[in-house]
């Protein structure tokens, strides 16, 4: 089997919210400040609040040089771990803008933001979303399962921070969950602390990938839909992507196939809108590696998702 490292820049990924995302990993696989229950990439393996240089920053930029030519919609600085963990993040920040205008997103989970140091690192950036997946700190402890240093307390003490100093757009995310945090008096609760930390959007989100605890259930289409109406105003359920414009080079390898699957598991057309080609070239790329045994395919709900074999 290939071992191959992964590199630090991706996709560009097809987002439902950024459209075209070229990602950029700043730690290394499953390194995160949490161990959530709906995880698409599996068990966190590096549980830790350490913040440094995991990854060398010339290399990256000099890797997000050479992948600008995919003319993304964003630059997003995720990946497979938590980005706040990263040391050097705002460096990386005031880089990338300097040799792009693409807008910087950052996607966290948040659990950082009560760090000073690191609200003064994400002001930088153009769009910062931050998520919050649970209304009170027992369901906050079993979702999210948290490095022991990071509280619920804490947690709304930053989201809140960050609103204040932050004049760029901030996005907030809730992942609702069947049987734990889609319920309408849990939605109440979590619309209270929206009030509160006032972010610019609110986007419900689902587990509509495969998730690291079979537990972890998704919530119907209508339902979110009914969520959303008890936020002021309406929350934003997010949609399935939908491409805004192709790059200059389709990115066809079965390398960046399987770069992009070990980020995210990925269906047909997400492989093909993300890497810019027809689904019958996605179907050749998708059957080279599962030949080779590098990915697998498996049923979810009402999609087929391929993700690398473990």
């Amino acid at each position: 089997m290939n071992h191959q490292r992964p590199h630090h820049v991706f996709g560009p990924v097809p987002s439902r919210r950024l459209g075209r995302s070229l990602g950029v990993d700043l730690v290394p696989f499953k390194t995160c400040s949490y161990d959530c229950i709906y995880c698409q990439l599996g068990r966190t393996t590096c549980h830790t609040v350490e913040r440094k240089e995991w990854v060398p920053l010339d290399a990256v930029l000099d890797e997000l040089k050479v992948k600008l030519a995919s003319r993304p919609d964003y630059i997003t600085l995720s990946g497979s771990g938590e980005p706040t963990l990263y040391s050097r993040l705002g460096e990386l920040i005031e880089h990338i803008q300097a040799m792009t205008e693409v807008p910087v997103a950052v996607l966290t989970n948040g659990s950082l933001l009560w760090q000073k140091p690191v609200r003064d690192e994400l002001v930088l950036a153009d769009l910062v979303m931050p998520s919050l997946d649970a209304p009170d700190r027992v369901r906050f402890e079993f979702i999210n399962r948290p490095h022991p240093d990071i509280t619920f307390e804490r947690l709304l003490e930053g989201l809140e921070a960050l609103r204040r100093e932050f004049s760029g757009k901030y996005w907030l995310e809730l992942m609702l969950l069947a049987g734990y945090t889609a319920l309408p008096e849990s939605v109440r609760e979590l619309a209270k602390w929206v009030r509160r930390i006032q972010p610019d959007k609110v986007q419900l989100n689902t587990a509509v990938r495969p998730p690291t605890e079979h537990y972890a259930m998704a919530v119907t289409p209508e339902r979110l839909e009914e969520f959303a109406r008890l936020f002021d105003p309406t929350a934003e359920v997010i949609a399935e992507f939908r491409g805004r414009r192709r790059p200059a080079e389709p990115q066809a390898s079965a390398q960046a196939v399987l770069a992009l699957l070990q980020r995210r598991p990925c269906t047909l057309l997400e492989v093909a809108q993300g890497l810019s080609l027809k689904p019958n070239e996605a179907v050749k790329l998708l059957e080279e590696l599962e030949a080779e045994g590098q990915v697998c395919g498996h049923r979810h709900g009402e999609s087929f998702f391929y993700q690398p074999v473990k």
